[in-house]
């Protein structure tokens, strides 16, 4: 089968798509990705997606609507200029609402409009079957770590998140470290950047080591076992904490970066062989600090796997899905038992 697997990241860089085929040998699968692209979002969409948490119920309906048809044009677009054919489409959406402590996740864009506009069958709803069974409903990529990249000690994504996953005891184990992207992403808009272009601006601050002892003290950091992040919690926890500071921006930037990279080393053991991903991998400066306090391997792997690794396997989830197979690990969400996450959508 080839799959489409569709993933739009909480830092808003834009909707992944790549199209993917799978063979299983063993206990491990082989991949390939035939095609990936990066639909980049206009402002638009941007402020539309930002502001979606802030929604009327019948406006978030709409929303939930019109980005599942925004998503539904690209995968057609997409699958038409690649020339292959798809037997499946796989889509994450993008999470609105996070907050599995009170039974709840919603992820805007309709799998049944993607379904009904693209004629091809659609799996989506991911986290929701987790949540209910009083998990994380997060990290979900690493069922996906576990049969697609297992050679390696850590797997570590670097996007709007940090969200990491190794073995332990046999088991599974992850869980979403700290922020990254979407407030790195945040702090450079205030110096007027997109982004902070190989961490040059974090780079020029300086760490206030008064901000970074608040920082480290959030309540998250000092629990153990499953846990996931949502811009909730910057919301409310997080940037709360910055703002308390009258600092220069840069000298925040510098502090976020230290704060990113402590949290980090505390999860991988020195000299593990680490699989590094997400637009983070990127950041010169955040992977130096990461490598510089953790004493890893970090390994960063070619453009395709650092760009597309989450959409990558949204649709070995969906294919695990459609055949009725556990795609979502207890031991990683803190889940009453494993699962197989999502609902299948039919075209008419």
């Amino acid at each position: 089968m080839n799959i489409l697997g569709i993933m739009s990241g909480t830092s808003l860089d834009g909707l992944d798509l790549t199209i993917c085929s799978f063979w299983e040998s063993g206990k491990k699968w082989i991949f390939r990705i035939h095609a990936a692209e990066t639909i980049q979002y206009t402002e638009e969409w941007i402020r539309k997606l930002q502001s979606a948490p802030h929604l009327s119920g019948i406006d978030l309906l709409y929303l939930h609507q019109e980005y599942g048809q925004f998503i539904a044009d690209n995968a057609r677009f997409f699958i038409q200029s690649s020339g292959l054919k798809v037997d499946l489409i796989s889509s994450h959406g993008h999470t609105v609402f996070h907050q599995p402590e009170a039974g709840f996740t919603m992820q805007a864009g309709d799998p049944q409009v993607i379904a009904s506009l693209t004629g091809i069958t659609t799996a989506g709803d991911f986290r929701k079957t987790d949540v209910l069974l009083g998990g994380q409903g997060a990290p979900l990529v690493t069922v996906g770590d576990q049969y697609l990249f297992g050679e390696y000690d850590f797997c570590l994504n670097l996007g709007g998140f940090a969200n990491i996953s190794y073995i332990s005891d046999e088991k599974r184990l992850a869980r979403d470290v700290c922020p990254v992207n979407i407030i790195l992403n945040q702090l450079a808009g205030e110096l007027d950047l997109p982004y902070d272009r190989n961490g040059f601006a974090g780079r020029s601050g300086n760490v206030s080591e008064t901000l970074l002892g608040r920082l480290n003290s959030i309540g998250y950091y000092q629990t153990a076992g499953p846990g996931s992040l949502g811009r909730e919690w910057l919301d409310y926890e997080f940037m709360p904490v910055i703002r308390d500071f009258n600092l220069p921006v840069t000298d925040i930037l510098r502090t976020v970066y230290e704060h990113i990279s402590l949290q980090i080393a505390r999860q991988i053991r020195r000299g593990a062989k680490v699989l590094v991903t997400g637009g983070g991998a990127y950041n010169q400066f955040l992977v130096e600090k990461i490598r510089e306090v953790s004493h890893g391997n970090i390994i960063i792997p070619s453009s395709d796997l650092i760009e597309y690794k989450e959409a990558l396997i949204f649709a070995f989830l969906g294919l695990l899905r459609l055949h009725k197979r556990i795609n979502c690990f207890a031991s990683v969400t803190g889940a009453s038992r494993d699962s197989c996450c999502g609902v299948i959508y039919r075209s008419f």
